[in-house]
């Protein structure tokens, strides 16, 4: 296949298999999503989604939020791990919130990366699942589902991110995203696809006999 054939089919399997892919951190607002997406840091949506209502029926907005110590944080959060960093991360990020944005979480890309704890794809998942802006998060998953697609070279996430950006419409991102998200999990699984099993992989690369090597971001 073509690239673009690639491309294409790519896009109408996942849109065949996941028509209407759920957000999968629970939440109920952006300041939730805010949180639970900082949590989720090198851990399993699962395990972010049995810590978050313990978390939030202490507070579940950052006025409440900035009332807890970051000890207080801490002892809540530490299933997640790194629970030191991102429970001082949420308690300043609450103040700045505060202090800065009247209490609302900021329907802004720069404004959200300049918050505590808060990277690019936060941000980006932020600005795509609470306000509905397109953007593309790119992970360590879908990093690894893009090249094993042949639909990036990149090094790194950022060059992932650019890379399918410039290959699929922006209004089908949002869902682009969360939908290599589920395919990763269920289909192309890190151990159990290698590049030559799944049913994109072996549709696109039906010649390929020997495993992707990922370049790790």
């Amino acid at each position: 296949m073509r690239k673009q054939e690639r491309v294409d089919y790519i896009l109408n399997t996942l849109t065949r298999l996941y028509p209407d892919p759920p957000i999968p951190l629970h939440h109920k607002d952006p300041y939730t999503l805010l949180i639970a997406v900082l949590l989720s840091a090198q851990c399993t949506d699962e395990r972010v989604n049995q810590v978050t209502p313990k978390l939030f029926r202490l507070a579940d907005n950052p006025y409440d939020m900035a009332q807890l110590s970051a000890t207080d944080i801490r002892d809540v959060i530490k299933p997640c791990g790194l629970s030191p960093k991102k429970s001082r991360a949420i308690s300043e990020l609450s103040r700045i919130l505060i202090d800065t944005h009247d209490g609302e979480v900021p329907e802004d890309i720069e404004a959200l990366e300049a918050l505590p704890g808060v990277g690019h794809k936060t941000a980006s998942v932020v600005m795509s699942q609470a306000f509905g802006h397109p953007a593309f998060p790119v992970d360590t998953h879908i990093h690894r589902l893009a090249q094993r697609w042949g639909l990036s070279n990149g090094k790194n996430v950022v060059q992932t991110e650019k890379d399918l950006k410039r290959l699929f419409p922006k209004e089908k991102w949002n869902d682009l995203h969360l939908q290599i998200i589920y395919y990763g999990r269920e289909f192309c699984t890190a151990r159990g696809c290698d590049g030559t099993v799944c049913e994109i992989c072996t549709t696109c690369y039906p010649k390929r006999k020997t495993p992707v090597k990922n370049r790790r971001p």
